[in-house]
């Protein structure tokens, strides 16, 4: 990092991402559950959402939120010029 600039863009694009995936984690891991008797509803893979969410759809959302996450902040690493050296 050379500038306050630099850096003060590079945290803010960091903190944006944090409150966009924590926002959908909010939402699949709260709203679903609040929800859940006009959630069922709908029917998923043969399933109510809410009972398919609550037992395998909010893990899978959890683990694409870390996966796009990590794959975010690498690329923004190397975007600003922090990424970890590679051996």
């Amino acid at each position: 990092m050379q500038t306050d600039d630099k850096k003060q863009a590079y945290w803010d694009k960091n903190l944006r991402l944090t409150a966009v995936l924590l926002g959908i984690w909010f939402v699949v891991t709260y709203v679903v559950v609040f929800f859940a008797p006009a959630i069922n509803q709908i029917s998923f893979l043969g399933f109510p959402l809410a009972f398919y969410m609550g037992a395998q759809g909010a893990l899978i959302i959890y683990v694409a939120i870390i996966a796009y996450y990590a794959w975010t902040m690498n690329r923004l690493d190397r975007e600003y010029g922090v990424a970890e050296e590679e051996n």
